[in-house]
């Protein structure tokens, strides 16, 4: 995307002012970053805020404490922006994963009930959904780089999760996975469609029932004996 075009998505009738853009409590932007890492932080918050075709460069860069200058000194366009704030977004998703592991070492079956549980408690905290989910709605344009960031992001969160299951020694875990993907994916959407009284509100419940329904059926005495045999 050139920069003329980036500059005329910047400035839409919908788009706030540089002066009019504030960062709510909670922002993920840290006192006494490097620049970079600054507009990066400052970008991500703000298109969870207002949306990515909803803020611009402008008031991006104001945000930030620096200059359109220096944000195009360090990303050549607002796609690559858009990039690179949904690979931050995505790096600490990724963490979670090792904080379950660290959390409940050599018990994947705890592991899974505890990514219900933070995903539960995240759903409830969270009023503006998921960000590479989101991202994926707004850019509906074919072949824009982002939806390579959102795609890889995506299948490693399904190949992590489907590893859990199996871990856990419950039956088909692809499709185990893929039901806990969707229900959370769901439960999402609907908090944003109908609020947080709607079926979102039964995210976890659901979750468990899927989970309870692909336990391996414990084998019987006469089961055991014959396959000894």
């Amino acid at each position: 995307m050139s920069r003329s075009l980036v500059n005329k998505n910047s400035k839409s009738l919908s788009s706030p002012k540089p002066a009019d853009v504030r960062l709510e409590k909670g922002d993920c932007v840290q006192a006494r970053q490097a620049p970079r890492d600054r507009i990066v932080s400052t970008a991500c918050e703000l298109f969870r805020q207002h949306g990515i075709r909803g803020i611009g460069v402008d008031a991006i860069a104001e945000a930030a404490e620096t200059n359109k200058m220096t944000l195009y000194r360090h990303f050549g366009s607002k796609d690559d922006l858009i990039c690179e704030a949904l690979r931050f977004t995505s790096e600490k998703a990724a963490a979670f994963w090792d904080q379950l592991e660290v959390s409940h070492p050599n018990d994947p079956m705890a592991q899974l009930q505890s990514w219900v549980k933070a995903r539960a408690q995240c759903l409830a905290d969270d009023k503006y959904g998921c960000d590479l989910a989101n991202a994926a709605v707004e850019l509906k344009e074919q072949g824009h780089p982002a939806h390579v960031v959102i795609e890889n992001f995506k299948l490693a969160q399904r190949r992590r999760l489907e590893k859990l299951c199996r871990d856990a020694g419950l039956s088909e875990p692809e499709l185990l996975s893929d039901t806990l993907s969707m229900l959370m994916e769901g439960a999402q959407v609907s908090k944003l469609a109908t609020g947080s009284e709607g079926p979102s509100m039964r995210f976890m419940r659901a979750c468990e029932a899927a989970i309870a329904s692909f336990r391996q059926p414990a084998k019987s005495t006469a089961e055991t004996v014959g396959s000894e045999a």
